[in-house]
């Protein structure tokens, strides 16, 4: 990315009143460059422009990181562009984090990325369901993945793989969970706001929503 791409970057963090190192800030905009690349030829994300990547995509991922304790293993659910997994990786090397991504292409984006950006990520090219047969992670993290009810689905064979899930969600989340709870897929199970946070641009607040499971 160019040196004025950089400066743009810094300029709407500091704008955006966060707090970024200047060597973080060289590596999320390699990943944003990177990502803006392979986002011509494959579909990864609608925030193709700093000031969405800012106000969007690292936003959500300072609000989602200050909900997770150091030292943790992280694994983010259908991963897409890699958004939080890899910005969260870059934020927080103190974490292990891997992502899971079932739709091969995505999953063989992610790796490139992964290894242009110098990160020690694990990519696993698959539901996150399956991943959890196999491995076991502190926190599993979800963003624009799917309706609560649908990754409350998914999971509930595999709880006793993980001790949390952290869901980002929009002003919906309340009617998701209600259909959930319809479906009696919140049996067993807190479900709890942990954040409420505004999204520059939007009437709205964004929640963070933590999922455990009574064991």
């Amino acid at each position: 990315m160019t040196n004025t791409s950089l400066d743009d970057l810094s300029a709407a963090i500091t704008r955006h009143n966060l707090s970024v190192s200047a060597a973080d800030c060289e590596r999320l905009c390699r990943y944003a460059e990177i990502l803006w690349d392979w986002n011509c030829r494959i579909n990864l994300t609608r925030h193709t422009d700093i000031e969405s990547f800012v106000s969007r995509d690292l936003i959500d991922t300072l609000q989602l990181s200050a909900q997770i304790e150091s030292g943790q293993s992280v694994l983010d659910v259908g991963s897409g562009g890699g958004v939080p997994g890899i910005p969260l990786a870059i934020l927080r090397p103190d974490l292990t984090v891997a992502l899971a991504e079932s739709t091969g292409k995505k999953a063989n984006v992610l790796t490139a990325i992964v290894q242009e950006t110098n990160l020690a990520v694990n990519v696993h090219a698959a539901r996150a369901e399956d991943v959890l047969k196999k491995h076991q992670f502190d926190v599993l993290t979800a963003r624009a993945v799917a309706p609560i009810r649908k990754l409350l689905f998914w999971l509930q064979r595999r709880s006793g793989a993980f001790g949390q899930l952290l869901m980002i969600k929009g002003p919906r989340w309340t009617a998701e969970r209600d259909e959930a709870e319809a479906e009696g897929l919140l049996e067993n199970v807190s479900l709890n706001v942990i954040h409420e946070y505004r999204t520059p641009g939007h009437d709205s607040n964004s929640v963070i929503l933590s999922v455990k499971y009574n064991r």
